[in-house]
């Protein structure tokens, strides 16, 4: 079991790490996602008044994000100080990226994951009506930082 953080090595039992020892750091956290689709789905997204379709995606990854500590069992609650949440409509697909940043204790990687992973199934429900070939792929992180707080 040694290496997983949330993993007691002596019982193998699953906790939530203990940070209560560490300072809080300024936390920057970038993530990534991809909705695949036809182009003509593409498309007629694209064409969609402003704020329709993408605007909600925007918005249920940031509301995701602030919630990702109710989602995933073992993460801490953060005080967020932002997350931004943009979508950008290729020929391909969809593609999301997510930043979130706190000063705390802990990484924030889980909230941007969590909003650009929410963000992707927004976009995925709102055009699999015209496009049974639709994938979410490549939720990643692509970036993280800590510095100190000044």
């Amino acid at each position: 079991m040694s290496g997983f953080s949330h993993v007691d090595e002596s019982t193998g039992e699953v906790r939530m790490v203990d940070v209560g020892h560490k300072p809080p750091l300024r936390r920057r956290a970038v993530a990534r996602a991809t909705v695949r689709m036809a182009a003509e789905t593409a498309a007629r997204l694209r064409s969609l008044p402003k704020g329709d379709a993408l605007a909600t995606a925007q918005i249920a990854g940031i509301m995701a994000a602030k919630r990702t500590s109710e989602l995933v069992p073992l993460c801490h609650p953060l005080p967020l100080s932002v997350v931004d949440v943009r979508l950008e409509v290729r020929p391909e697909g969809v593609e999301i990226e997510s930043v979130a940043e706190t000063t705390a204790q802990t990484g924030v990687e889980m909230e941007a994951l969590t909003a650009a992973a929410v963000a992707a199934l927004t976009v995925y429900d709102m055009a699999k009506a015209i496009d049974r070939e639709l994938s979410i792929a490549e939720v990643r992180l692509v970036e993280k930082t800590k510095q100190e707080v000044v």
